[in-house]
């Protein structure tokens, strides 16, 4: 059965429409950043790294922004299409808490902190970007610069810099030499023993 002309006409535009509404790369980058340092602000026990408190924060404000299934296939490199699907599920879920660990650190001393977002220098068109920002308020400016990807109706970040350290490509070498040593399980056990261990 085909759709009449008119219907198909319509999809069209508020697909379009919806395509060129999506948020810009670095007015995501603004915005999440923002709504973290507000949500800090606002809520004293965040600042001593309290980490349930960062746990619903990155939930509420900072997961959805990010491809952490991206992320994860990224960090674990070409052993990632050996993985079953339950295996990738647990080496998501641990490589998510690994990173959230990574954030309450910082947050705990975001009280303080604004973010500059430097002007973007990458076209409109290109499939991944990065938008790069400046820290300041504390000692000295720290860069902290966002990679992103469209994934056609969003953008998504997929690595983090901090002071010219890209955090997922970091944990690559790591994680290679765990699978090496003890394979996709002996990974996903050295992050949970990891994870409970920074837990205490």
């Amino acid at each position: 059965m085909r759709l009449p002309k008119l219907v198909l006409l319509a999809a069209l535009t508020f697909a379009s429409s919806a395509f060129a509404q999506a948020e810009a790369p670095d007015a995501l980058v603004k915005r999440v950043s923002t709504d973290v340092l507000d949500a800090v602000r606002a809520d004293p026990t965040i600042q001593p790294g309290n980490v349930g408190k960062v746990v619903e924060l990155v939930d509420a404000k900072i997961l959805p922004s990010f491809d952490f299934g991206r992320m994860t296939a990224s960090a674990v490199g070409s052993r990632w299409n050996d993985a079953t699907a339950e295996q990738k599920a647990s080496l998501e879920a641990q490589f998510k808490i690994l990173l959230v660990r990574a954030y309450s650190g910082a947050l705990a001393q975001a009280r303080d902190r604004t973010v500059e977002i430097q002007p973007l220098r990458s076209a409109a068109a290109d499939p991944q970007v990065v938008v790069k920002t400046i820290i300041r308020g504390g000692r000295e400016p720290v860069g902290l610069d966002f990679r992103l990807v469209n994934e056609g109706a969003a953008w998504k970040i997929t690595d983090v810099n901090v002071g010219g350290l890209w955090l997922v490509e970091n944990y690559r070498g790591n994680f290679a030499q765990e699978i090496n040593y003890g394979g996709i399980d002996g990974l996903i056990g050295k992050l949970s023993e990891r994870n409970k261990t920074a837990r205490g």
